[in-house]
């Protein structure tokens, strides 16, 4: 038992860290196999015609050549089927497919929805993919439920309330969880616990993380790190005290870092947000497309929007930069096609047996093999090189022991020749439409890319 004494120290020890600022606290340790990993996001009803777990599963050898390592499930629990469209969200309605099972809209945290199968047909996955040597992380909707949500009979304060006893929803008109209720963040530690220990899932997604209390994040983390210790955990938030103990990653949001055309302003949020957060807790996913970029603008697909060339440029600058690059299902074939959460339209993996997608996915599988190789790719700490093109050309070095690994990307539609201090890299290990003198100088095509190493 803890004495007084110590409960005086545990107490003094736990105000000091309160007051020492975030950007000089330390962040949680993570395992390795998330933060060295790729990040693949599979959207079910978009990743197979028959959108099932079982053709899912099928498709797995696939992304194991590709080199990806980390899944990303999005939610394959049971989605709420009121037709009250009251309680459909605005993207739901205007995506015209009449569906009222919105996977992000929970009706059983504890169940596969049968549109996916069954809850065998996920362990099945899961046992799968591991064989495959991929992990694989559930999307954990822990923010609303829906409005026919199998507890709110038995236990009706599970969701806040107004006075007159009518539901208060939470963003996109579904209600909210009540986290003030210890009933409630019991009953959702268990679910956490429930998949990690009979599905042996790796890991979390948590969708709307920083609308949930973090302590409720803080525990959870505890409570499944004593059945999985190497659990890895993925908030969908920005939330700066989230990597000290609760999380290993956060998205990788920000304009900069979306449009990706500005190398000055990603070089300037990337500083902002790795000096206001704890040491070692600025570690993102990095994305450029995902199930809600590609749901919004479904008509203008970012293979439309950008073109190839400025996808591919986009993507080696998330696979080189630090972080964990993150790949949206079909990005590797090149896919254009609509893909909507709210119903089935699959990606044309056709496409992948063409000329242009077989070049992405040959593409994709060297940044990936890349990744795996050079360990500062996944280790080393970022230093950024300034050049005489700040806003065209990003420009860096990754440092780990006496290895350098230097990127240099053209954000630009026009070819540029630029000159870079301290890029001095010798053999080159990744060029495409680009070249340089070894001193510094290169010369890029539109959106070009190189990569070398000394």
């Amino acid at each position: 038992m803890i004495g007084r004494i110590g409960l005086m120290a545990l107490a003094a020890g736990a105000l000091l860290a309160a007051e020492t600022p975030l950007n000089q606290r330390q962040a949680r340790m993570s395992p390795e196999w998330l933060t060295g990993g790729v990040m693949y996001q599979i959207q079910p009803r978009a990743f197979t015609p028959e959108g099932t777990l079982k053709a899912a599963q099928a498709r797995l050898p696939k992304l194991a050549e590709l080199g990806v390592t980390v899944l990303y499930l999005c939610p394959v629990f049971v989605a709420d089927d009121d037709m009250d469209q009251a309680f459909w969200s605005p993207r739901q309605k205007k995506s015209g497919m009449n569906n009222p099972r919105n996977p992000y809209r929970m009706k059983d945290f504890y169940h596969v929805d049968p549109e996916y199968g069954t809850d065998q047909d996920l362990k099945d996955f899961v046992a799968a993919a591991h064989a495959l040597k991929l992990r694989v992380m559930l999307d954990l909707v822990y923010l609303h439920c829906g409005p026919k949500a199998v507890f709110l009979e038995a236990h009706p304060d599970f969701i806040k309330r107004a006075k007159d006893g009518k539901a208060v929803n939470a963003a996109w008109a579904f209600p909210a969880l009540n986290y003030g209720n210890p009933e409630l963040r019991e009953y959702m530690w268990q679910n956490m616990e429930w998949w990690i220990r009979d599905f042996d899932v790796d890991g979390f997604r948590c969708d709307v993380a920083d609308g949930v209390p973090l302590d409720f994040w803080e525990a959870g983390r505890a409570r499944i790190e004593k059945i999985r210790p190497d659990v890895g955990m993925l908030a969908e938030g920005t939330r700066q005290a989230d990597q000290l103990k609760a999380f290993d990653l956060d998205y990788g949001w920000g304009k900069a870092f979306a449009e990706m055309r500005d190398a000055a302003a990603i070089r300037k949020l990337w500083e902002t947000m790795r000096r206001e957060r704890p040491v070692g807790g600025a570690k993102f996913v990095r994305f450029i497309d995902n199930h809600d970029i590609t749901n919004d603008d479904y008509e203008n697909r970012l293979e439309k929007r950008w073109g190839s060339a400025k996808v591919e440029a986009a993507l080696a600058a998330l696979f080189t930069l630090d972080g964990v690059p993150f790949l949206y299902n079909g990005q590797e074939v090149a896919d254009a096609a609509r893909h909507s959460i709210f119903g089935r339209l699959p990606i044309h993996w056709a496409n992948g047996e063409t000329e242009a997608g077989r070049a992405r996915f040959a593409f994709v599988q060297k940044l990936c093999a890349l990744r795996k190789a050079e360990p500062a790719l996944t280790k080393g700490e970022v230093e950024w090189l300034d050049s005489d093109q700040p806003g065209a050309v990003l420009s860096f070095v990754r440092t780990l022991g006496g290895e350098r690994v230097v990127a240099v990307v053209n954000l630009t539609d026009k070819p540029v020749k630029v000159a870079v201090k301290g890029a001095d890299a010798g053999r080159v290990l990744f060029a495409q439409g680009a070249a340089g003198d070894g001193a510094g100088g290169f010369e890029l095509a539109a959106h070009g890319v190189w990569i070398g190493k000394k």
